[in-house]
């Protein structure tokens, strides 16, 4: 075992836990994602234990515990409130799914347990005994910036075909470059990712996308796993755009705008997946004139239902689909820069969407040509300043913020029913062309007119 004269600072509790099992008799070591962390000076989410201590004798030598995964030798330690997980050092069986492992076996040899991880940055143990064993150079891949397979990366692969996103996602995290070898297992056993559910795609697909580096994401064309996943991304990185906005293909552009979303913003989930589905529907709607330029007439909107199809088979939730969708549905709506068309399109946005919809619009237009650039820009802009200065202002923007409630109509002799809303609506639809009329005097004056409309 190689073992390096590198210090990491264990919680207190993880301490313990390792300590009171050493004195038990029995070895213990954080190991994987927790010393990886550790060692790249990050704050660890969680601390993982493995040890060479059965299930059962873990389970004696503490006070509280938790059978998380007996049959794979997982017990959670609960120390003040926090569990811990404490895995005996293992075996996998055969993988029969591509997932999981038939079944495990135990084993008292920290090396077998880590050679079946995925990467070797991901293979360290760490204690403060023997301080840190690193069997697979995983220290000097850090130092490299290289995700590599434990191991012979087709075995890894085969075992877990997750493990492919999974490096494609580390690289993403952390702008790390996949080892030529590990990559080309990749391009290889890609296909077998079909095997895998749209649930634990998804969970790879948002943490890459929500990277600092979610450019990467090309990596997944490059091995075929998006033939796989996502086959509509492989139509729009085979769709030119011979047009004078753009200067790249249709999924070139996807991938330059997705990092136009810096990766601080708050909802950065929603904007990515936005991002990668805002042009997906130009490979069904390309055109070409009689002069060679090619035309993308309604793409926004075969690209909003293609989003909401794509995020329903990779099961997102309703809430993450109707919003993708919405904002890909409008990403080319264009908004004449006065305040009057600016609250008629928070109106029919959304509140809550309409400032997302304006930093779609920038990443999107930062991912286009030079051309018209300059105006495009000075219209957004100013965009931003009538959305900030209507906000300042508290002007009217949807029914909440009416001065006539239904209550108020039924007072004035009103009957309750349909008629009420569309009175609403048709006071609302003045005050968002003239927001000083939002009184409910001035409203409730000019009722008959409203209602004369109907």
């Amino acid at each position: 075992m190689k073992k390096e004269e590198i210090r990491i600072r264990l919680p207190e509790q993880v301490k313990n836990i390792i300590e009171t099992i050493e004195a038990a008799g029995f070895e213990a070591y954080a190991v994987g994602g927790c010393v990886r962390d550790s060692l790249l000076g990050r704050i660890p989410n969680d601390w993982d234990i493995t040890t060479s201590a059965r299930p059962q004798e873990v389970k004696a030598l503490f006070e509280r515990t938790i059978d998380t995964g007996l049959i794979h030798g997982t017990v959670t330690v609960m120390l003040d409130h926090v569990g811990y997980e404490v895995t005996t050092y293992r075996i996998d069986g055969e993988y029969e799914d591509c997932r999981h492992p038939k079944e495990v076996s135990f084993t008292s040899n920290l090396s077998e347990d880590l050679k079946r991880r995925d990467f070797t940055i991901n293979a360290m143990a760490y204690n403060e005994r023997s301080g840190l064993v690193d069997i697979f150079e995983g220290m000097e891949d850090i130092r490299r910036k290289t995700i590599r397979a434990v191991g012979e990366p087709m075995e890894r692969f085969s075992e877990d075909a997750l493990r492919m996103m999974r490096a494609v996602r580390f690289a993403a995290q952390l702008d790390y470059q996949i080892d030529e070898e590990t990559k080309q297992a990749i391009l290889r056993l890609a296909p077998t990712l079909s095997k895998i559910s749209a649930e634990r795609i998804q969970t790879e697909l948002v943490k890459l996308l929500t990277s600092p580096h979610p450019e990467l994401f090309r990596i997944l064309y490059e091995t075929q796993i998006t033939a796989v996943i996502l086959p509509e991304f492989d139509a729009a990185m085979q769709t030119g755009q011979n047009n004078p906005h753009h200067c790249y293909s249709v999924g070139e552009h996807i991938l330059h705008s997705i990092s136009g979303i810096g990766d601080k913003e708050e909802h950065l989930k929603v904007l990515r997946l936005t991002m990668l589905c805002h042009d997906l529907g130009k490979a069904q709607t390309k055109t070409t004139d009689s002069d060679g330029v090619d035309h993308f007439h309604g793409h926004a909107a075969v690209s909003a239902d293609m989003a909401e199809n794509i995020l329903k088979r990779l099961k997102f939730d309703n809430d993450t689909v109707n919003k993708v969708r919405k904002l890909v549905f409008y990403h080319d709506y264009r908004i004449e820069p006065c305040k009057k068309t600016v609250r008629r399109a928070i109106h029919k946005i959304g509140e809550e969407l309409f400032p997302l919809l304006l930093l779609v619009e920038r990443a999107d237009l930062l991912a286009q040509s030079e051309y018209q650039r300059a105006q495009k820009c000075e219209r957004l802009k100013m965009l931003q300043i009538l959305y900030r200065e209507i906000l300042e202002e508290k002007q009217c923007l949807s029914l909440k913020d009416l001065a006539v409630k239904g209550v108020d109509l039924i007072g004035a002799g009103v009957m309750p029913g349909r008629e009420i809303g569309a009175i609403l609506e048709r006071m609302l639809e003045r005050v968002l062309d003239e927001p000083d009329k939002n009184e409910k005097d001035y409203l409730l004056g000019h009722l008959d007119e409203f209602r004369g409309t109907l």
